[in-house]
C-alpha cells in the first residue's frame, strides 16, 4: 500500500513540539531580561531613605541649631549671690591692733572701676599677687584711705575663703569673676576673728574695701568691674 501525502498525527505532533521548545527558551529569556530592569530601581530607592536626614535644611538642623544656642546661653549663665537685705550691722574698728612685726609689704598699685554703678566709682588698690601678699593682705591697718583697698588675685576662678585674723580695719569683701562680673559681697566683716568667710561662686579676685563703701556707692553683686593698671 503506497504512503499517503497528508502528515500523520504523531508527525504533526512531533513537529509542534520542535516549534515550541525555540519559542519558550525566548520568551523565558525574555522575562529574565524584564527583572533586571526593575530591580535596580527598588535598589536606589532604598538607599535615596536613609540618605535625606543628611541634608543641612532637613528638619532636624534647626532643631540642632537652637539646642546648640540654648547651650550656649546656658554657659554664659553665672553664679552671683544678691546682696543680702536688710543690711548687716555696723561693724567698727578694733579698739586695740596687735603690733606689725616686720611693717607693710611695698605692693604694685593699680585702680579698680566700678562702671556699672552710679558715678561709676574708682578706687586705688594695692595688688596682692603672690602668696605672701595675700597672706598678710590688710593685718595690722589701722587706716585705710576712702577710695583704696587691695586686690587679691590669683590665676584661675574657684571659691575663695577669707578671715580677718589680725585685721583691724572692718571691711566689705566683693568677690570677682575673671570677666570682672561681681558675683558676691560680703559687707561690714568684724575685724580681729579667725571665722572663714566667702560665697559659693567660683572669683579669680577679692577686693577688700572699707566697710560700707559698696552700699554707699551703689555697688551691686552682677555688676562688673574695669582693671586699670
Amino acid at each position: 500500500m503506497e504512503k499517503s501525502s497528508c502528515p500523520s498525527l504523531s508527525a504533526l505532533l512531533a513537529a509542534a513540539v520542535l516549534v515550541a521548545l525555540p519559542l519558550a527558551a525566548v520568551v523565558g529569556l525574555g522575562c529574565d531580561m524584564a527583572g533586571p530592569r526593575h530591580g535596580p530601581a527598588e535598589k536606589t530607592n532604598a538607599v535615596a531613605t536613609p540618605a535625606q536626614p543628611v541634608g543641612h535644611d532637613s528638619p532636624a538642623s534647626p532643631a540642632r541649631d537652637a539646642d546648640h544656642g540654648a547651650a550656649a546661653g546656658a554657659a554664659t549663665d553665672r553664679c552671683v549671690v544678691p546682696r543680702v537685705e536688710p543690711p548687716a550691722p555696723v561693724a567698727s574698728p578694733a579698739p586695740r591692733c596687735p603690733a606689725d612685726p616686720t611693717g607693710p609689704l611695698e605692693l604694685p598699685v593699680a585702680v579698680v572701676q566700678f562702671t556699672d554703678a552710679p558715678a561709676a566709682p574708682r578706687v586705688v588698690v594695692e595688688l596682692a599677687r603672690d602668696d605672701a601678699a595675700r597672706t598678710r593682705g590688710l593685718m595690722y591697718r589701722t587706716r585705710l584711705d576712702a577710695d583704696a583697698g587691695m586686690l587679691f588675685s590669683w590665676d584661675g576662678e574657684q571659691p575663695r575663703s577669707f578671715w580677718m585674723l589680725n585685721t583691724c580695719i572692718p571691711l566689705d569683701m566683693l568677690f570677682i569673676a575673671g570677666d570682672g562680673t561681681i558675683v558676691g559681697i560680703l559687707e561690714q566683716v568684724p575685724t580681729l576673728n579667725t571665722a572663714p568667710r566667702g560665697v559659693p561662686c567660683a572669683a579669680q579676685h577679692v577686693l577688700e574695701v572699707n566697710a560700707g563703701w559698696t552700699r554707699q556707692h551703689g555697688v551691686l553683686p552682677g555688676q562688673k568691674v574695669a582693671f586699670e593698671t
